[in-house]
């Protein structure tokens, strides 16, 4: 019964910024795309700035 309720309430629960990371490494078609997006992790891409720096 706890599992279901669990289960349940992760649907409400936003993605952590690993996880739409790996998301969006997982949606690469290539080696050269999984590189590109890679080097945009790596600047920030979803990473949240504090005050705009």
């Amino acid at each position: 019964m706890l599992n279901r309720v669990k289960s349940f309430l992760a649907h409400f629960v936003p993605p952590t910024v690993e996880d739409r990371e790996r998301a969006y490494l997982n949606e690469s078609v290539s080696r050269t795309d999984l590189e590109r997006r890679e080097r945009a992790i790596e600047q920030g891409l979803f990473r949240q700035r504090a005050f705009g720096m």
